[in-house]
């Protein structure tokens, strides 16, 4: 088999997803085998057998990372471009965001409680004292805070007072926080976006004990609900188009019939059958098989075969960082309404564990 010629997946915990991607791929064309990716001996600057890799667990362990950085600068197209994935964060996503025109909640940048490793008194010099008063009229309560750059729903708080906010903010060390509005929406949705047209809109309940959070009814009907799927998949392309993700999941809350995007960097987000549902998990797996043999097909090998947001496109460029539409209508699908679910239960804060794998930034 010639170099750069086969299919990859690169995972860890997840059992169902992988094998079905492999599957599909498999059955679907024979020019690009497809298989689990099999690592030995990483090298500088030799290329991989692979023209796509698709990165399902990067996040959790940084050989890989510095494996498919490698593998990408000798041709493979990775998805998620691991060099973007490697600098996002979500204070970025959200600055980003409304600079595409894209609602997001009032958000505020707290530096780490406690001083990081190596630092002193004088590595703060350029830091004024915060006008707490000031942030909370700004933001208001109740209000999440949760880490710039973190995941999974670890260090995530919902505090309803300065009191509450103080206390937290004392157990967050040295993690640098967003201090966020909460949105008390009427609707909530989560929205797959892959290869940067193909859009799948899910309601969701995040409030549901995980298992049952794609277990959601979507509450706006008529018009209203043909005008809110509109504006949702709109804010998705914009969002993955800026940030150059081919596998991606937005999450919306809608207060008011605005979508309001709360979560929207998701680079391995879930795609469990047992959580997602049967319906949701053909669809991912058919969407990302068709992009990754797109993306095979399309390959130049020693090439910069990855995928870039907007942004760092407009910033080479000298142009504004705006998503540009796509050249065709988007392919988007409405996910069948599932059984209704029961009654929500209130986030708590020590709900702290989300899907794997997953690099969410809640």
């Amino acid at each position: 088999m010639s170099k750069q010629s086969k299919i990859g997946i690169l995972f860890g915990q997840e059992n169902t997803f992988p094998q079905a991607f492999v599957d599909r791929v498999n059955e679907k064309q024979r020019d690009f085998p497809a298989e689990f990716v099999s690592i030995e001996q990483v090298e500088q600057s030799v290329p991989t057998d692979y023209a796509v890799i698709i990165d399902r667990i990067s996040q959790d362990v940084p050989f890989y990372k510095a494996y498919l950085k490698n593998a990408a600068l000798t041709g493979t197209a990775v998805v998620n471009n691991p060099f973007w994935w490697s600098a996002d964060e979500k204070f970025f996503n959200n600055a980003l965001a409304v600079q595409l025109g894209v609602p997001v909640p009032k958000t505020i940048l707290l530096p780490s409680k406690e001083r990081p490793d190596d630092t002193n008194h004088n590595s703060f010099r350029n830091l004024r004292h915060m006008n707490w008063d000031a942030i909370f009229n700004h933001i208001g309560f109740p209000a999440f805070m949760k880490p710039h750059a973190g995941g999974g729903w670890k260090s995530v708080y919902k505090v309803d007072n300065p009191e509450q906010m103080f206390k937290a903010y004392d157990e967050t060390a040295q993690l640098v926080m967003l201090y966020q509005e909460a949105i008390d929406f009427d609707d909530y949705f989560r929205c797959y976006c892959i290869g940067g047209k193909d859009v799948r809109i899910m309601p969701y309940e995040p409030r549901n004990p995980h298992h049952l959070r794609y277990a959601a009814e979507m509450k706006t009907t008529g018009d209203a609900g043909k005008k809110l799927l509109k504006t949702m998949t709109d804010y998705v392309l914009k969002l993955n188009h800026g940030l150059g993700y081919d596998f991606n999941t937005v999450e919306f809350a809608v207060r008011d019939g605005i979508p309001i995007a709360i979560d929207f960097c998701n680079p391995a987000p879930d795609a469990d059958v047992h959580s997602v549902g049967q319906e949701n998990f053909e669809w991912v797996v058919e969407a990302a098989a068709n992009m990754a043999i797109d993306r095979a097909k399309k390959a130049q090998k020693g090439k910069d075969n990855l995928t870039w947001g907007t942004f760092v496109r407009g910033s080479v460029s000298g142009l504004t960082p705006v998503a540009a539409p796509p050249t065709k209508a988007p392919k988007v699908e409405k996910e069948v309404k599932p059984e209704k679910a029961p009654k929500a239960e209130k986030v708590s804060k020590e709900e702290k564990k989300e899907e794997k794998p997953k690099k969410s930034k809640k």
